[in-house]
């Protein structure tokens, strides 16, 4: 049967005003616990753009609201940011809030959709694999050979805005993504997860997702950087990890610009 080209699309269940209270409540946490900084968006481009991000934080990342509050705080509430997300967040009664404050299924539609209606989609292309990253590569780029965004910045027509932060992943001691533990107990089968991250924090110790533990207010430091129009710097048929390489190097030089700033671990 064919679809109905009337259907509301989970684009169309933005709603700003919703946004502008969540950014509302969620402000206090960002500026004050985490004493978040949002820099360079005086260079943001106009119309649709991609965000590309490093992933920090564990299960209580805080990239989407630091870059958010940013965004708005700076352009207002006329242009949307949605960001790419599981499916998983979409289930049970709080699916509908997270499509009314900007989430989208990651997939390749909605990414075309959104970027073609002016909006700014958010992306981590390391994903879950990132955002568990062990301590002791913290300030690292990893996207674990994923390289589909560079294509959908390029099917919408629409520059890549790399993005780094800094401190999230100082929230826990993160010791491993434990995806040996994760492939024994068949995780992959039941839940498509491969890694059981293990880590230490407060106020349980050791935990393996569970218990949960509480971040420390550490500071996050997140740097926006300036659009990388694909066609104009690698041509009309660019090669993907060519360009993917590119994005990858001038995060890591970022970050490593901003981990050079950072004079202790939490403080910042």
């Amino acid at each position: 049967m064919a679809a109905n080209n009337d259907e509301p699309t989970e684009l169309s269940k933005w709603d700003p005003a919703l946004t502008e209270r969540v950014m509302g409540w969620l402000r206090p946490l960002i500026k004050g616990y985490h004493r978040a900084e949002v820099r360079g968006l005086e260079s943001f481009p106009a119309g649709g753009a991609l965000v590309v991000a490093n992933h920090s934080g564990g299960l209580f990342a805080m990239d989407v609201p630091v870059f958010a509050t940013g965004f708005y705080e700076q352009f207002g509430y006329d242009r949307p940011v949605y960001t790419l997300s599981h499916d998983v967040l979409f289930t049970g009664p709080t699916g509908d809030f997270f499509r009314r404050t900007g989430f989208i299924r990651a997939n390749h539609e909605n990414a075309d959709e959104a970027l073609r209606s002016g909006g700014v989609v958010v992306v981590f292309p390391g994903g879950d694999y990132d955002v568990y990253r062990p301590t002791l590569s913290e300030n690292v780029i990893d996207f674990d050979g994923r390289t589909g965004y560079v294509k959908a910045a390029l099917n919408a027509g629409v520059p890549i805005v790399p993005a780094v932060a800094i401190g999230g992943q100082e929230s826990q001691l993160y010791l491993s993504r434990g995806t040996g533990l994760a492939k024994l107990l068949r995780l992959d089968k039941l839940l498509r997860s491969k890694i059981l991250p293990i880590s230490v924090g407060f106020p349980f110790g050791l935990s393996a997702v569970l218990p949960i533990n509480v971040p420390l207010p550490t500071k996050i430091v997140m740097q926006v950087l300036d659009p990388i129009d694909i066609t104009a710097e690698f041509g009309e048929d660019p090669d993907i990890a060519t360009v993917d390489t590119h994005v990858r190097r001038v995060m890591q030089e970022a970050l490593d610009g901003l981990a050079k700033e950072r004079r202790l671990p939490v403080i910042g």
